[in-house]
């Protein structure tokens, strides 16, 4: 099963996703990432923060939705922050899609140590959706109720 994360960016939330549930994943399962306006470089801060929690960041990069053309993705994943009046990235095909949403740590203004907390919450948050994610009974849910269980993960804190 693919696994597409999105957001604005594709450089901070997404990228923490994707790593996290790359980190996370049994066999069978594989995340990537984009975004609708990607920066085109990941923050260093996102790239530390995985580092500092023993993820793996080797070929994490920026990117937009052309990149998965080829290769289209079986769920859509949003972590955009609806709440702060962001507006979500939109995948058109097939793919089921629910959203995660995510404040963006990036956007903290504050001491070192503020922002550095900010992103290792938003990564145990991701860590927290992720294995909800994959202790989900797949072989029982059709489309649908797949659909119910991934809204319904998107609002574990």
């Amino acid at each position: 099963m693919r696994v597409l994360f999105m957001c604005t960016a594709n450089s901070c939330r997404s990228i923490l996703s994707e790593a996290m549930f790359n980190h996370l994943a049994p066999a069978g399962f594989e995340a990537v990432s984009s975004g609708s306006f990607p920066r085109g470089q990941v923050l260093p801060r996102s790239l530390h923060t995985l580092e500092q929690a023993g993820i793996a960041t080797a070929g994490l990069h920026s990117k937009g939705n052309d990149a998965f053309e080829a290769n289209p993705p079986d769920i859509v994943i949003t972590v955009c922050d609806k709440a702060a009046g962001e507006a979500c990235p939109v995948y058109f095909g097939p793919a089921l899609k629910a959203h995660w949403g995510l404040t963006d740590p990036s956007d903290l203004q504050g001491d070192e140590e503020q922002v550095q907390a900010a992103f290792h919450a938003t990564l145990a948050h991701i860590e927290t959706r992720c294995r909800a994610f994959f202790a989900l009974p797949f072989e029982q849910l059709d489309r649908e109720r797949l659909g119910q269980e991934l809204e319904r993960i998107g609002s574990l804190d």
